[in-house]
């Protein structure tokens, strides 16, 4: 038996994948596939190792993913687990497995990896939707995020990989493809040169939607798109954090609030059917009862009604650690004021 434990985000779910896919002949093995976003979340992974170990004592139990990149130590330590390794490694999972290792931990520097696994996948088990991974890696520097230590730079999947990966997905029967990455609007060379490409050359292709979205990277060629081509799907999710300018200045965001509403605005205006989803952090340090009204205001300003709403959690090595902190309770207070916000708007 080999079984896949997955956090996190759509990248890791298509990693896994990919895992699943190359290691199908393997026995009495777990690959838990780590996510690193917040503490809690690091947390939870070892939480599940302990279990997973409790429930199949005799399986090797191996950690890989962004908190295996970041924390390596902290599952090092735990007797429940057999090896260790970062997301580079993770490419190259089967070498490790079938090598004499003496370490326990197998972790590379990311920011010296400058490539991504080829791997082409022929399905997502128990899915409808199929996500293909664009790119990989961040070049920005959000005060609250530790992925581009986890991930690396931002590096590229070629067009002519992608559009075969999308073709393979299709001939699967997936009618829903979704491109995903750690910050895919920053594909190069184009994020919305990538998307045209695939419409053109795929026509057949039936829905193209889209994972988080930056607003400071949407231009109005994508939005022409989104105009020209009716399987684009018209729901588009934001990242967005915040409806606050200077907390967005903290944050080291790349967005106005204004850029956010005028940005919903023309989107409406290519497609007026089309639904709008957002994160936001809740709670971001020295944020004020103000500076969170902005951020209920431009919900509704916006029409923004599908919301992924998080009290803000520290994440250690972040520069926003280490600034003035809201308490916990008025975290979570002003996350549930912000949900019941979103629970408000019409599609």
């Amino acid at each position: 038996m080999i079984k896949i434990v997955t956090f996190g985000c759509r990248i890791n779910a298509y990693e896994s994948e990919i895992l699943k896919e190359k290691l199908k002949n393997y026995d009495n093995l777990i690959i838990v596939n780590t996510c690193a976003v917040t503490a809690e979340a690091e947390r939870q992974c070892r939480q599940m190792v302990r279990k997973l170990k409790r429930e199949n004592p005799e399986s090797k139990i191996i950690i890989t993913g962004c908190s295996a990149q970041v924390s390596a130590d902290k599952f090092a330590q735990m007797s429940e687990v057999d090896l260790v390794l970062g997301n580079k490694e993770k490419r190259d999972i089967e070498k490790y497995l079938n090598m004499e290792i003496s370490s326990k931990t197998i972790i590379s520097n990311i920011f010296d990896y400058d490539s991504y696994d080829s791997y082409i996948i022929t399905g997502f088990e128990g899915r409808q939707r199929a996500f293909v991974q664009i790119q990989q890696g961040c070049n920005h520097r959000c005060t609250y995020c530790i992925v581009p230590y986890a991930r690396g730079n931002n590096r590229s999947v070629p067009a002519q990989d992608i559009i075969n990966q999308i073709r393979t997905l299709i001939n699967e029967g997936f009618k829903e493809i979704c491109l995903t990455g750690v910050d895919a609007c920053s594909y190069q060379p184009s994020f919305t040169e990538l998307v045209k490409q695939i419409l053109q050359q795929i026509p057949e292709l039936p829905y193209l939607q889209f994972g988080s979205l930056d607003p400071a990277a949407i231009d109005d060629d994508f939005i022409e798109l989104i105009k020209q081509y009716p399987n684009i799907t018209p729901h588009f999710h934001f990242s967005i954090q915040s409806g606050d300018n200077l907390i967005l200045k903290r944050m080291k965001r790349r967005h106005t609030r204004e850029d956010v509403i005028n940005l919903c605005h023309k989107i409406r205006q290519a497609r007026p059917q089309s639904s709008f989803g957002a994160d936001f952090i809740c709670g971001f340090p020295t944020e004020t009862d103000e500076q969170f009204q902005n951020t209920v205001k431009l919900v509704h300003e916006a029409g923004i009604n599908k919301l992924h709403v998080f009290p803000y959690s520290e994440r250690p090595g972040t520069p926003a650690s280490l600034m003035p902190q809201v308490p916990v309770d008025v975290r979570k207070h002003r996350a549930q004021i912000l949900r019941q916000q979103g629970e408000t708007i019409d599609d």
